[in-house]
């Protein structure tokens, strides 16, 4: 029941150590019946659906808010009342639902619902279909009913943790299940796989993301060597957009790293996959490019477009940096050592376009291409490599252990992440809001400007860098300085001098200044200025037309 489903989740929450949220969640699992375990460990990796299904239910905050409304005889203001106590979608809307134990539903109606929302067409017909379902739960229940469709549990949990417990339940090897899971993409079936003790029969399968392998920041190249030796791989970390490509050869799918289908915004990029003519799923960024790297703001002109136009594919063209090889041919790569992957990567590549007659100077494709990478000799290697990639205009390097395999989702030590700050600039908060996760009941998501002439005009937003204390100290701050308040949005008094770091500036619409800070994180606190000593436009302009100096050569 979803009362069940609730009641283990909140035990979840009020933990904060993994190895107790692992055991009450495998200790859940272990009760249920199969339908009931398909659908809630979907439910707990915090989706109405499996990951290979690529389906969404299309209800946003509005919907929500009037179909609370309409289950629970509420106003909508009345709703979202209390936004600012919880921050939080589900947290918020539970307020308007009674505790009342007889209102319950199965997890497989639950699942019925969220899919006839997804099936039925207009917002005010999906609308309808949530609100009877929120007639249907209590209080709890309406709470975890939101917090699923808008995919935002917040319990502590990441699927990783989703799969330990599935482990434990079942008493498989947790290797296995990730195996089953990765291969499948679909964390439903994966746990009747393991209850059942099915886990080897999974088969990898085109046309469904998994998570990426990331890298580790380290800052000192010594350290970069000594952890990963001479000879480790250095590759262009380049400022893109990070994605997989599926391909059978026919279809092509391409995956961002938030795993969303993102095929439809680069069409040029389907077609080259397409002409690789092999089975394979390749790893790597999506860029501006014209003859050179172009910067990011580029690219972003394409995101949020339905369709790409003639015009904008010519304004904004882009290439596929690829830098690692999956799968091939019906043939599963992720467990063997870099260097091999590499070896067939580069087959696949430079093969299909030396037999389409695309070949550049280096010898990849046109659109999809091998990406930067060169064997690292020391940690003074490392600097120049790191200066010639951003000479290439790219963000750094990541350098990493040829004898790795692929793991997915982990942040392990064999790929470490080498960046430096352009610069920084001492900017002054002008908002404050609320944070999320552990943070969600301070204000910790800061945005800043810089001067221009007299005026303060923003720049930027930063959400880490700062002790925990730090944050609570300046939350009670901005408290007591707030001028207005929209929502979860504090307008503040502009007193708070922060300095920032950054890897780029972009010229941007959206903010007043006319630019953009790319990753921008807060260094300290300056106690020591003032509003009025803070950087200008000038210097944010100096320093952005010394980058495209650089990067334009």
């Amino acid at each position: 029941m979803l009362s069940d489903f609730t009641a283990t989740a909140n035990a979840i929450a009020a933990t904060t150590k993994k190895s107790e949220k692992e055991r009450i969640l495998a200790d859940y699992l272990a009760s249920l019946d199969d339908a009931s375990l398909e659908r809630a460990v979907v439910f707990f990796s915090g989706s109405p659906f499996a990951r290979r299904e690529e389906r969404v239910t299309g209800v946003g905050g509005a919907a929500i808010g009037e179909a609370v409304a309409e289950a629970s005889g509420r106003s909508v203001e009345e709703v979202w009342e209390a936004w600012p106590k919880y921050a939080d979608a589900g947290d918020t809307v539970a307020e308007s639902f009674a505790d009342d134990p007889s209102r319950d539903i199965t997890l497989s109606e639950l699942g019925e619902y969220f899919e006839r929302i997804a099936a039925t067409q207009g917002a005010i017909a999906k609308k309808e279909v949530l609100a009877e379902l929120l007639r249907k739960v209590d209080k709890q229940g309406a709470r975890y009913v939101v917090k699923i469709l808008t995919r935002e549990l917040r319990i502590g949990l990441v699927e990783g943790l989703v799969e330990s417990s599935i482990a434990k339940a079942f008493g498989r090897k947790l290797d296995a299940v990730r195996r089953a899971n990765m291969f499948t993409g679909d964390i439903g079936a994966t746990a009747l796989l393991a209850k059942s003790d099915a886990l080897d029969s999974a088969k990898m399968s085109l046309f469904h993301p998994f998570a990426f392998m990331l890298a580790q920041p380290e800052e000192d190249p010594a350290e970069i060597v000594a952890a990963l030796g001479v000879d480790a791989i250095a590759d262009d970390k380049y400022d893109g957009i990070r994605a997989q490509i599926h391909t059978d050869g026919n279809d092509v799918k391409i995956y961002s790293r938030t795993l969303d289908n993102v095929t439809h915004r680069f069409p040029e990029l389907e077609s080259a996959a397409r002409s690789l003519g092999r089975a394979v799923i390749l790893d790597g960024e999506i860029v501006a490019f014209r003859d050179r790297i172009l910067p990011f703001a580029v690219i972003q002109t394409r995101l949020g477009r339905r369709q790409v136009s003639e015009k904008l594919l010519a304004e904004a063209p882009v290439v596929y940096f690829a830098f690692d090889l999956l799968f091939l041919d019906g043939e599963v790569l992720f467990e063997l050592p870099l260097r091999e992957r590499l070896a067939r990567l580069r087959d696949v590549v430079v093969g299909a376009a030396a037999l389409s007659g695309t070949a550049t100077a280096e010898g990849s494709g046109r659109h999809i291409r091998i990406s930067e990478q060169s064997p690292v000799r020391d940690a003074k290697h490392v600097d120049e490599l790191f200066d010639a990639a951003r000479a290439r205009a790219n963000e750094g390097l990541v350098v990493k252990d040829p004898e790795s395999i692929y793991t997915p989702g982990r942040r392990g030590k064999s790929w470490l992440k080498y960046k430096k700050a352009l610069a920084t600039l001492d900017c002054v908060v002008t908002y404050a809001q609320w944070g999320n996760g552990k943070r969600r009941n301070v204000l910790s998501d800061l945005t800043f400007g810089v001067l221009r002439d007299n005026e303060i005009v923003n720049i930027g937003k930063a959400y880490s860098g700062l002790t925990d204390a730090e944050i609570a100290e300046m939350t009670e701050h901005f408290k007591k300085t707030t001028i207005e308040q929209h929502g979860p949005v504090f307008k503040v008094q502009p007193t708070i001098v922060l300095e920032i770091a950054f890897d780029r500036i972009q010229e941007s619409k959206r903010h007043k200044s006319g630019y953009a800070l790319r990753f921008p994180r807060i260094v300290r606190i300056r106690d020591d200025k003032t509003p009025e000593q803070i950087s200008t436009i000038d210097e944010v302009r100096r320093i952005y037309e010394g980058q495209l100096k650089r990067e334009l050569g």
